[in-house]
């Protein structure tokens, strides 16, 4: 117990040390969590001028922080939303979430085939690359204070097309690799739809209930209420097979109609910035750097080519939300980041464990998502000037 706890004073005291050290910069400190979990960790380098630096293993109490961070990231990013809202915009939601998946998982079906993968490890890579990590965007967008402005509409509709969308591919992919068919994969579909229904229906219709569950003078009984509700839905929906993240994201839609959502962003905000930095701090703790020369190649067309699909896409899907050059050009710099999910397609591979699954995949996934964390949080740290330079290029050749 007492070597637990000091690993988890080491994770912390890191994390903060690294945050201190990039707001110093004038940096994002999502890539200094992430690199230092790859310093601090079990995996290479183990010391630095003979001095070990390996001092916090992959543990489950590590694990389940970083769980959490991922849970409130999205309920804060539900708080910004309300069922109406997501109901008003749910054509424009489709839209740029079927246009986001056509480009994003049509590019990654292209990589697998061009090294030679099969259709099943295929598929696999292609679910990697497609989706975004939901939160690296979001905490780049509280970073920025890009939750505010017009440009996260787009980015939020399209994070919540892709986080219902990968629990129907995940059910099915977990179908197709087990040998349980289509009528497993389709009780599972079922059980998630289900469970999320009931969740947006308890936010649509349970306002009032809300408002009352969480009046109380004492702030620390209302902190205690609200991380324990929603504690107690995201681990449901994962006993179900479902999505913690959604889950989280449609509470916070119900919390949204309340007058609760200022004490929340008040007092609630310090804890989930501190799971969502162990969050990316268990990103690097999880990254074997001596095993990403062996996928060196397929890191970088991956790298390129999803970078550049994801910008185009995320373009496209803020032009159909109306927005100008500008603006539509920080949608597709937000959507960069991978993260969460590619992870957990990771684990469900590893459990296969045939082919590339269980030796080439896992090593890809993880260099991939620490650098599309680190490249999509510093594209959107530097959104200002890429946009003024593209823009610059684009008026330029227009005046010719």
């Amino acid at each position: 117990m007492a070597d637990l706890l000091l690993e988890v004073g080491v994770a912390v005291a890191g994390v903060a040390a690294a945050g201190a050290l990039a707001s110093r910069v004038g940096l994002s400190v999502i890539p200094a969590y992430i690199l230092v979990g790859v310093l601090l960790g079990p995996n290479a380098p183990t010391s630095i001028l003979g001095v070990p630096v390996t001092l916090v293993s992959d543990s489950e109490v590590i694990a389940v922080l970083a769980e959490l961070g991922v849970v409130f990231l999205l309920f804060f990013l539900g708080l910004e939303f309300s069922v109406e809202q997501l109901l008003r915009d749910r054509r424009s939601i489709t839209s740029v979430g079927l246009l986001d998946f056509a480009l994003n998982f049509g590019v990654g079906l292209a990589i697998g085939f061009a090294f030679g993968w099969t259709l099943v490890e295929t598929l696999f890579l292609a679910g990697i690359v497609y989706i975004s990590s939901s939160a690296v965007v979001t905490k780049s967008l509280i970073e920025t204070g890009w939750i505010a402005n017009d440009e996260s509409s787009p980015i939020l509709g399209t994070l919540v097309f892709e986080d219902i969308l990968i629990a129907v591919y995940l059910a099915l992919l977990a179908a197709v690799t087990s040998g349980g068919g289509l009528r497993d994969a389709a009780v599972s579909v079922g059980v998630a739809f289900l469970f999320l229904g009931a969740l947006a229906a308890a936010a649509w219709y349970g306002s009032a209930w809300f408002e009352r569950l969480f009046r109380t003078g004492s702030d620390e009984s209302f902190v205690l209420r609200v991380v324990g509700l929603t504690t107690l839905v995201a681990g449901a929906a994962l006993a179900l097979g479902v999505s913690e993240a959604v889950a989280a994201f449609f509470l916070g839609t119900g919390l949204s109609q309340t007058t609760h959502v200022e004490r929340i962003e008040h007092i609630v905000s310090p804890a989930r910035d501190l799971f969502a930095a162990v969050f990316f701090f268990a990103i690097g703790l999880s990254t074997d750097v001596t095993l990403l020369a062996n996928v060196a190649g397929l890191l970088a067309v991956a790298v390129v080519a999803t970078t550049a699909s994801k910008l185009v896409s995320g373009t496209l899907s803020g032009r159909l939300y109306g927005l100008d050059a500008r603006r539509s050009a920080r949608v597709g710099l937000g959507l960069v980041p991978r993260g969460e999910f590619s992870l957990v397609l990771v684990a469900l591979a590893a459990d296969v464990g045939t082919g590339r699954l269980g030796s080439v995949l896992p090593a890809f996934a993880v260099g991939y998502v620490l650098v599309m964390s680190v490249v999509g949080s510093l594209l959107v740290q530097r959104a200002d000037a890429l946009t003024d330079a593209v823009l610059s290029l684009t008026n330029h050749a227009d005046a010719r």
